[in-house]
């Protein structure tokens, strides 16, 4: 049984003793650096000239824990990951923790430490924050913001006018493995949870592609909505359409058998560590060489191509048929994210 030492409390957000108690015992061993340390209303930092990105997202995973990540993991890499496909390389981090009155302080202390662990893995740093207690039953136990700052690559020329006839189409490893291990953990389906989270920043995959190769037209993480959503949006936006062959799909054994047998498509499960992109055919081999043997992306493929058009996206089946794909409708899978 928790006593009132091992929950977060209302006090923990008034802004007195518990607050400045709470920030030291739990969040600066974790994130101490030099501009966090000044503990000012806001972070000062050096930037270099050029271009800076800037992006925020909030995650509400259920449940916050999950085999292969967590929802401090997620916080993380979901930030760190949309200034990556952006052409950017993150630098810092602010964070915003929502706690729910009564929430498990141990709990809290694993979610910091996972954050601390993936930010250390994505070399970054959080150099701001903030946190707020509300009442028991007006959250779910832990909500996380996080807004990510970088510099864009000179050598990143990322843009949907970009994208040609003719382009290759390529993804860095199998799909829907996130979406899915949500799924069987929430859910008590009957069924042996072997399916774990691609939780994983991206940055450092993506950033030695960017400087390497400049036929890289285009990125974009496979988030919520999966490959098919992600490819929709790219078609609308681009005016192109985009073709993509079932049977170079890279999707998971466990991941296949079990979405038959629940009656899912794995092209719209979300994914937390998987990337598109879009790459002049020329240069298609040498970016697949590159990730198969320097980044240890071995399941990467070449998926499909883009092809004049009006923005829609057709996969051609392994029965020789073609299926038009269109964007997620409805929320089948929630808080996956």
């Amino acid at each position: 049984m928790q006593g009132k030492h091992d929950m977060v409390l209302l006090s923990h957000g008034d802004g007195g003793l518990l607050t400045h108690r709470l920030l030291e015992k739990y969040f600066l061993p974790f994130f101490k650096n030099e501009i966090l340390e000044s503990l000012t209303d806001a972070a000062c930092f050096l930037v270099q000239p050029g271009r800076m990105a800037i992006t925020t997202d909030s995650f509400v995973v259920d449940p916050i824990f999950f085999p292969g990540g967590d929802l401090g993991k997620l916080a993380v890499c979901g930030t760190v990951n949309d200034l990556a496909v952006s052409g950017a390389k993150p630098l810092y981090l602010a964070a915003s923790f929502i706690l729910e009155e009564g929430f498990a302080l141990p709990e809290l202390e694993r979610i910091i430490e996972s954050m601390f662990l993936t930010c250390k893995e994505a070399d970054v740093q959080v150099v701001t924050g903030d946190t707020k207690v509300v009442g028991r039953g007006q959250a779910d136990k832990v909500y996380i913001t996080t807004t990510g700052i970088g510099y864009v690559l000179p050598e990143a020329n990322l843009a949907y006018f970009r994208i040609k006839p003719g382009d290759a189409v390529l993804v860095n490893g199998p799909l829907g493995e996130h979406g899915l291990a949500i799924m069987l953990q929430r859910e008590s389906l009957g069924l042996e949870n072997r399916v774990f989270s691609d939780c994983a920043p991206l940055n450092k995959i993506i950033e030695p592609l960017l400087r390497r190769f400049p036929g890289i037209k285009f990125m974009r993480d496979l988030t919520r909505g999966g490959l098919a959503t992600t490819a929709k949006e790219i078609a609308l936006a681009s005016g192109m359409d985009i073709w993509f062959d079932e049977t170079s799909l890279p999707v998971g054994k466990t991941v296949k058998g079990i979405t038959e047998l629940l009656g899912l498509d794995p092209l719209y499960l979300a994914n937390e560590g998987k990337f598109l992109t879009v790459v002049e055919a020329r240069e298609a081999d040498g970016v697949l060489n590159y990730l198969k043997n320097e980044c240890g992306a071995k399941e990467a493929c070449v998926i499909g191509e883009i092809r004049p058009g009006r923005g829609d996206v057709c996969l051609k089946t392994a029965l020789g048929g073609v299926r038009k794909l269109n964007m997620l409708a409805g929320a089948p899978l929630p808080r996956i994210c």
